[in-house]
Formats: structure tokens, C-alpha cells, sequence
């Protein structure tokens, strides 16, 4: 796996997509963060690969629907389970359907965003996926919960993998925190919500993660939907 960029030094991105007005908003906010430089940019999927295997990226940033090699198929070549070194992948898209959810977040990718997220939510996946961690588009979030919750009469689509029991009890506040993942709610609402700071809610969702053994927020939240916390007031 990728190793994180050393301290101080800033993140470097990839950026794979195939409308260049995309390309240019992406690097000129990415840029304009302190902790972000843009090193490599691509117009289609095969490009992609080629340069963030030259180029190492500490993240690749990858639309779905790319000429030449599609997203889905690049996150597997970069990061996916016959990798050797795999790089860190954010999917970042237009198209939300669950068949691209699930097959980015089963080629490897560890974070899958809606273009119309905002550009605080990128950064947020990008920053996340630098360090190690996941961030999914809450509305996403809440949306393939309904596969682990309603009940499906044929061929169910695949729901993602469900955490274990929590290694540890969760403690009052982690269970507010992970209420509202569920409820589909971003870690800035959730700081708000609760009169806390980022950084406190960031480090409550770390130490979650690490309970329940959850390699994203969306297996956060289903296993808070499974017991029993994905209702307002659940």
C-alpha cells in the first residue's frame, strides 16, 4: 500500500477525467489547498494508469465513465486485491448507481464521491484517503442501506460487507457520531449537530472504525442501521 506522505509534505493527486472543465475545477481547488498539489492529469482511463504508476500518487482521483479503460477497471488495476502495491482511489462521478458503487468499492477504491458532493467534501476524501481512511458520499451512504435492511423478493444486488460486533462497547458519544453517519449526515453536520470540533468527531469515527473492524463509513452506518440506530431518534 501507498505509504502516506511524509509530514508537512503536501498530498499529491491524480486527477482522471474526461471533460477537461471537470480537470481544470478539480486542480485549481486542489491546488488552492495548503496541503494538496496536483502532479498528474488524464483524459481517459488508460492514461491513468499509466501515469499514476509513473508517478505514484498519494491519490488518484477517477471518473467512472472514461474512454479507452473505464474507472471501474483502472481502480482494479491500481488498487485492487491482486495488486501488489495498490494506491489509495477515490471514485469520483456524475453516476451514482449502485452497480458503480459496489464495483468501485470491490476493485479497491477507499472512498466514492458525487461530483455535486462540494469541494469541501472532496478535499475532506481527499485528506481521508491520504491517511489511510474512507469517506463515502453520505447520501450514498444512506442509499445502499437499503440493501441491508429491506428485504429483496429476487436476486438481490450485493450488499457491502457487514462489520463484526464491535471488539469493545461504543461509547455514548461514538454512538451519536455513528447515528448520524447513518442518517446520512457529513462530518461537518455531525460537528455541528453535536457542538463538538472536526477533529473530535474524525477521531471518534477513527476509533469506531477500529471497533468494528469497518473499512468504510458505509459499514458504518450498516451496521448502526442493523442495530437499530439508522432512525432519527433511534
Amino acid at each position: 500500500m501507498t505509504t502516506p506522505p511524509p509530514s508537512g509534505a503536501p498530498i499529491r493527486v491524480l486527477i482522471a477525467d474526461d471533460q477537461e472543465m471537470v480537470r481544470t475545477g478539480f486542480r485549481f481547488f486542489l491546488n488552492a489547498q495548503p496541503d494538496m498539489t496536483v502532479v498528474a492529469e488524464a483524459a481517459d482511463g488508460k492514461e491513468a494508469v499509466a501515469l499514476a504508476r509513473r508517478e505514484r500518487p498519494d491519490v488518484c482521483l477517477l471518473d467512472i465513465r472514461m474512454p479507452k479503460l473505464d474507472g471501474l477497471e483502472a481502480t482494479r488495476l491500481l488498487a485492487g486485491p491482486d495488486v501488489a502495491d495498490p494506491m489509495r482511489v477515490v471514485v469520483v462521478t456524475t453516476f451514482d448507481l449502485d452497480e458503480y458503487v459496489y464495483g468501485a468499492l470491490r476493485g479497491g477504491a477507499c472512498g466514492f464521491l458525487l461530483k455535486d458532493s462540494g469541494p469541501t467534501l472532496l478535499a475532506e476524501a481527499v485528506r481521508a484517503a491520504a491517511a489511510g481512511d474512507s469517506l463515502v458520499s453520505p447520501s450514498i451512504t444512506v442509499r445502499l442501506l437499503k440493501h441491508v435492511t429491506a428485504p429483496q423478493p429476487t436476486a438481490p444486488a450485493p450488499a457491502p460487507v457487514r462489520p463484526a460486533a464491535p471488539t469493545e462497547p461504543l461509547t455514548d458519544r461514538e454512538t451519536d457520531v455513528v447515528r448520524l453517519v447513518a442518517l446520512g449526515r457529513t462530518n461537518a453536520e455531525i460537528a455541528a449537530e453535536l457542538y463538538v470540533s472536526l477533529s473530535t468527531v474524525k477521531t471518534h469515527l477513527s476509533s469506531v472504525q477500529l471497533k468494528l473492524s469497518a473499512r468504510n463509513r458505509v459499514e458504518i452506518a450498516a451496521w448502526a442501521w442493523q442495530s437499530g440506530y439508522g432512525q432519527p431518534g433511534g
